[in-house]
């Protein structure tokens, strides 16, 4: 017999002062109810209620059980409760991680209107291009940009991410215009370090086969702004993303080489552990990222 429905039941007994009472206020039979009572005693080994023909009263033991028993229920429907207004009503902690660069530009600007319309979720956006481990680290989401090589994890694409090789004006007119892929070989790289996405080499198209082209450079980063800076710098040739490089691009900083080669676009995505039982306060901070970024005016202006 279930526990709580001992508890519930020997409540209402004590409370309406009689089994028939408690019987009919459950809809069940009062023998019913009878036995849910000497099953409960049976188990707890105590006498909990004296009953006679004319009245039913608690014993020393079952009057301090009533306290508790009373107790335990209500924290079982205030927790109850809770986690309806939960579902309701979007709650509680969130843990996110994304790339440095994309998160200061396209993350932290949106979070303050979402908190606006969430204030009881609590944000904590840790910004770095390592790639995390969402459940060792216990974050919520992992934004990431690129193919996705973990089959482990759900990767729900929340925009488009076209990718250019751009240099300083200053850099092309020391070291000349590559004008084919295989022009690269003879100029200086500036790579992302050795995970994520380039470690496989710059991805360009020709004749509509995508290839991956092993580059050389004499500088190395983790940090995408830093290759950035280093481009406009003029230390060398970038491969970067077009929301990084857009202002730079039509302020004339940099300048786009190889466009007719350029790849179709990888995705940015929302690295999640699981589909489904996702909490509300997940789903409504992915589903505020996929709308905004969805909007082409976004882009334009970003």
């Amino acid at each position: 017999m279930d526990k709580f429905k001992q508890l519930e039941s020997f409540v209402s007994v004590a409370t309406l002062g009689s089994l028939s009472a408690a019987a009919r206020a459950e809809g069940v039979a009062p023998t019913m109810m009878g036995r849910r009572m000497d099953a409960l005693e049976k188990r707890l080994g105590v006498k909990l209620l004296i009953r006679s023909t004319r009245r039913l009263s608690l014993t020393n033991e079952g009057t301090a059980f009533l306290e508790k028993a009373q107790s335990i229920l209500k924290e079982l429907t205030d927790a109850e409760s809770q986690v309806a207004q939960g579902s309701a009503r979007p709650s509680g902690e969130l843990r996110i991680s994304a790339p440095a660069g994309f998160g200061r530009r396209h993350i932290a600007p949106l979070v303050p209107a979402f908190l606006l319309r969430y204030p009881e979720i609590h944000i904590t956006l840790d910004l770095t291009d390592r790639l995390v481990d969402l459940i060792e680290e216990r974050y919520d989401c992992a934004i990431r940009i690129g193919d996705l090589d973990d089959s482990q994890f759900i990767g729900m694409r929340l925009a488009d991410n076209r990718r250019v090789i751009v240099a300083s004006p200053d850099y092309l007119e020391r070291f000349g215009r590559p004008d084919t892929p295989d022009d690269l070989i003879q100029h200086n790289c500036l790579s992302f370090g050795s995970q994520g996405n380039q470690s496989k080499g710059w991805l360009l198209q020709h004749n509509g086969k995508v290839r991956a082209h092993r580059v050389k450079g004499t500088l190395t980063s983790t940090d995408g702004s830093v290759l950035l800076e280093w481009a406009l710098a003029g230390c060398g040739l970038a491969w970067r993303s077009l929301w990084e490089v857009r202002q730079e691009l039509e302020a004339g900083r940099l300048v786009s080489v190889l466009d007719d080669y350029a790849a179709p676009p990888n995705g940015i995505f929302a690295i999640l552990t699981e589909r489904r039982h996702q909490p509300q306060r997940l789903r409504v901070f992915v589903e505020m990222l996929k709308n905004t970024y969805a909007r082409p005016s976004y882009w334009d202006r970003h």
